[in-house]
């Protein structure tokens, strides 16, 4: 793909008709001057990712979406310790080598974001928390939270060691975990009308129901949440700043 700017960025995963990415980095670099352009390589098995290194000179830095946040760890020359400890990357910065090879560096910008936006919603009460889904995304936010000094426990759709059930959240279970993370795709655009089955009915104004999704801007996860007097948040924040702390990493 021929592009004139001296930089290159982009993003890889399948499908990308849902990103955000392209239209807010092309917009930063065309308000800040920047002379870099930013791509979807929208590759249908992560194998095609050695033809996006190989064939985009001037390549300085990749974001990685669904599937990929765990299947491009292979390719990394170096990892970050965050994002080592998550076992999941969304940021590599392309860095220059001898003979023009490269050395790819793997980061995890999502947490960053997640810290960055939940801090201020942390009260004493909620120390522990519920996060829904086990996927790359839900392994950054389990991640941020130890990092917050919040004990949190996976939950998943089927019993496995060390992870809770839908069926075993109990009352007991939902009353010590004040911060429930949806970190599934239950309820995006255009599937509005799903919610993670948790017993909304338990919820208390103490609770903080966070959604990593962000469309639409209020889901049926947090309606539902609302409605019994619980504190909500939706992904756009941490959408936002994780893009910032992206930049900063190629940056640096």
């Amino acid at each position: 793909m021929p592009v004139n700017q001296k930089y290159v960025y982009g993003l890889i995963g399948y499908p990308l008709g849902h990103s955000f990415s392209q239209n807010y980095f092309n917009q930063k670099f065309e308000a800040e001057g920047v002379d870099a352009c930013y791509i979807n390589f929208e590759i249908p098995t992560i194998d095609d990712f050695k033809s996006v290194i190989a064939d985009t000179p001037r390549l300085a830095g990749l974001n990685v979406t669904i599937p990929y946040k765990e299947q491009v760890i292979p390719f990394m020359d170096e990892m970050d310790e965050d994002a080592a400890k998550i076992g999941a990357v969304n940021v590599i910065k392309i860095i220059p080598a001898k003979g023009g090879k490269v050395k790819l560096k793997g980061y995890n910008s999502d947490i960053i974001g997640f810290c960055d936006s939940i801090r201020p919603l942390l009260t004493p009460e909620r120390k522990k928390a519920l996060v829904l889904g086990t996927g790359g995304a839900a392994k950054a936010i389990y991640q941020g939270l130890l990092n917050l000094g919040v004990e949190p426990t996976y939950v998943s759709r089927t019993p496995r060691p060390g992870m809770l059930s839908y069926a075993d959240l109990t009352p007991e279970v939902m009353d010590t975990h004040k911060v429930i993370v949806n970190t599934t795709p239950l309820g995006m655009y255009p599937h509005i009308e799903q919610c993670p089955d948790i017993p909304y009915h338990l919820l208390t104004p103490s609770h903080l129901l966070y959604d990593l999704l962000y469309n639409p801007d209020t889901t049926l996860f947090m309606k539902r949440g609302a409605s019994y007097g619980a504190e909500t948040k939706n992904g756009l924040e941490m959408l936002l700043l994780q893009a910032f702390a992206a930049w900063n990493i190629w940056q640096s």
